[in-house]
């Protein structure tokens, strides 16, 4: 009964959020576009309720030249003078409420990732994919980038099987206070990759095992 009366609650207060903060975002689109003249909005498929792929929108944190994937800027080097600002504030994720008002997404919930990391899930930790990804979650206020891939699936699982009213206000003051804090919620690329690496590892781990017992 819950997730239907949170996707109304969603609605409206994705509503009523996107009007009181459309000249703020509008300051930091220009912002971003004076900065070095390149697109405003970054957007890359990730993968939704039921498994289902969908464009999120952020503001755009990162320098359009991609010589970073050559060895010749670091991850650091890559992030615009705009872009720490709005990742250490957690700005960037904003453009996200027009993912609530289409229904891609709920305020809160797991943090939708790209499909590499489900090609390695088991079924159990697949479970994640069963509500509505969040702006935030119950893994972004335990630790964000301090837990391990298992962990972040672990408090997502958790999360699917205890969702409610009180846990989402927790979790939305959770957020608030991360954020006061400083902690910058965003993950490199080469932190995606060892977080891969570690689920396509112990799935292969898995597979040798189930053989050997088999044999």
């Amino acid at each position: 009964m819950y997730k239907y009366i949170k996707r109304i609650l969603d609605f409206f207060i994705a509503l009523v959020l996107l009007l009181i903060l459309f000249i703020p975002m509008l300051i930091v689109a220009l912002c971003i576009k004076l900065e070095d003249g390149g697109p405003v909005f970054y957007k890359q498929y990730r993968i939704g309720k039921d498994l289902k792929p969908f464009r999120i929108y952020k503001f755009r944190s990162m320098n359009t030249d991609r010589e970073e994937f050559d060895g010749k800027m670091s991850h650091d080097q890559m992030v615009t003078r705009v872009g720490k600002f709005i990742r250490k504030t957690s700005i960037d994720e904003l453009p996200q409420i027009l993912n609530v008002l289409k229904g891609d997404m709920a305020f809160i919930g797991p943090r939708p990732w790209i499909e590499d990391y489900y090609k390695w899930f088991t079924p159990e930790q697949k479970r994640r994919s069963e509500v509505l990804p969040g702006i935030s979650g119950l893994a972004q206020v335990k630790g964000r980038n301090g837990l391990s891939i298992k962990e972040k699936i672990k408090y997502d699982v958790e999360y699917v099987d205890t969702m409610n009213f009180v846990l989402d206000v927790k979790i939305w003051f959770g957020t608030l206070k991360t954020i006061l804090c400083g902690k910058e919620a965003e993950i490199s690329e080469a932190g995606i990759k060892d977080e891969i690496e570690e689920l396509k590892s112990e799935k292969q781990s898995r597979k040798k095992n189930t053989t050997k017992a088999s044999a």
